[in-house]
């Protein structure tokens, strides 16, 4: 009878062993690479939008040019292709065209297009819910129909909508 009671009583305490182990532990989540972190920034969970309402501003040069832009928007999205939307740009942007980082250290975007903003080396920063933008356009390629100069250095500070 201790024999059966010692086998019983050993089944059971494997038993209660196996169960309360729970089985392998889940693995952390791989870590994301810089460039993931940065993408994620800009477009969230794969597109974002980004405006100027609600307190945002635009300078060139440090003057405050906000009311040339008035209802600017700039669309990011990630996924398959890094795509880009903007409206209200006064022409200093396309409408539309993609996106690609500018070096390894992931704080800088260029943009495609034919207006003037595109090609250029855009600094970014993200904190929280704001993007603040910097880029410069040089003076011989700053005329637009031979009438509007852009050239300058500009600052869009824009809120996620």
């Amino acid at each position: 009878m201790k024999v059966s009671l010692f086998k019983l009583s050993l089944l059971a305490f494997i038993l209660v062993g196996s169960f309360a182990c729970g089985g392998d532990p889940t693995p952390p989540p791989p870590q994301q690479t810089e460039e993931e972190i940065a993408i994620e920034a800009l477009t969230g969970s794969g597109s974002q939008t980004w405006e100027i309402s609600n307190g945002g501003s635009v300078t060139r040069g440090g003057t405050d040019v906000t009311d040339l832009y008035e209802g600017f928007e700039i669309i990011l999205n990630s996924g398959s292709s890094q795509t880009y939307t903007t409206r209200n740009n006064n022409d200093l942007f396309d409408n539309s065209g993609n996106w690609s980082f500018a070096g390894t250290n992931f704080d800088k975007f260029s943009l495609t297009g034919t207006r003037p903003a595109a090609g250029r080396e855009i600094s970014f920063t993200v904190n929280g819910d704001d993007l603040r933008l910097e880029f410069s356009i040089p003076a011989p390629e700053a005329r637009m129909g031979e009438s509007f100069a852009v050239a300058g250095d500009y600052v869009f500070n824009l809120g996620k909508k």
